[in-house]
C-alpha cells in the first residue's frame, strides 16, 4: 500500500465525517510527517500501511472497521523512545482531531481506548474488535524468520540512545512478557496462523541478547 493508497484509504474514511478536505488533507499531512520523521525505523508509514492491510484482509470479521482504522492510523503517531506515554499522547491527538468532525464521541472514545490498550496489549477481554487491533499489531512476532530479524534490527535503531547494556534487559523483559502468556494473539485465526512462528521466533531472538 504505498503512500497515494493510504492517503485514499484516509480520504474515504474522513470525507463521512468531514467536508472541510483542508482539514482532511493536513492531518494526513501531519500524520505522514510524524511516520516519516527521523529515527523511525519500524513505527513509520509502513507499519501503519501493513496494519491496515491485514485490517482490510479481516474486514467481514470486524465490527466497526472505521473505528479500527482510525485507531491504526494514530496507534503510532506520537513515538520518542525516552518517553513512557506515547500511547496517551497518541491518544490524544487522535481525540482532539476526531472532535472536529462528527466522528461519533462514544466511537472517539472507543478509538483512543484501543490507542492505549496498545501499551500493554491487554483489555477488555470481551471485544473482539480489540482483539484483532492489537493481534494485527503483533502479526509482525509471526512473520518468516529473516523478516523478524530485520523487525527486530529496525527496533533496536530506534533505540541507539541506549547502549547495549541498558537495552538488552529491557528487551528480554518485553520479550518474555509475550512469551508468558498463555497465548501471544487473542483470536483464533491470529493463533492460528501466527502463534508457533513468533514464539520461535522471540526465542531466538532471546537467546540472542
Amino acid at each position: 500500500m504505498p503512500v497515494d493508497a493510504l492517503k485514499q484509504t484516509w480520504q474515504e474514511l474522513m470525507s463521512r465525517y468531514c467536508s472541510n478536505e483542508e482539514l482532511i488533507n493536513s492531518e494526513f499531512d501531519k500524520l505522514v510527517g510524524q511516520y516519516a520523521a527521523p529515527g523511525r525505523h519500524y513505527h513509520n508509514l509502513q507499519h501503519i500501511e501493513a496494519l491496515l492491510t491485514l485490517q482490510q484482509a479481516y474486514a467481514s470479521d470486524i465490527r466497526s472497521n472505521e473505528v479500527l482504522q482510525m485507531a491504526i492510523f494514530y496507534h503510532d503517531i506520537i513515538y520518542n523512545v525516552l518517553k513512557s506515554d506515547n500511547e496517551e499522547q497518541s491518544a490524544l491527538a487522535a481525540g482532539a482531531f476526531l472532535k472536529q468532525t462528527t466522528f461519533p464521541p462514544y466511537q472517539i472514545i472507543t478509538v483512543m481506548d484501543y490507542i492505549r490498550a496498545t501499551k500493554t496489549h491487554t483489555g477488555d477481554e470481551h471485544d473482539e474488535d480489540l482483539d484483532f487491533l492489537l493481534d494485527v499489531d503483533l502479526s509482525i512476532l509471526g512473520s518468516p524468520a529473516d523478516i523478524y530479524t530485520q523487525y527486530a534490527q529496525q527496533i533496536r535503531q530506534e533505540y541507539t540512545v541506549y547502549p547495549d547494556d541498558v537495552y538488552n534487559p529491557g528487551r528480554k523483559k518485553v520479550l518474555m512478557h509475550f512469551l508468558e502468556k498463555p497465548v501471544i494473539y487473542r483470536t483464533a485465526v491470529f493463533r492460528e496462523q501466527y502463534e508457533t512462528q513468533a514464539r520461535q521466533n522471540i526465542i531466538r531472538e532471546l537467546n540472542r541478547l
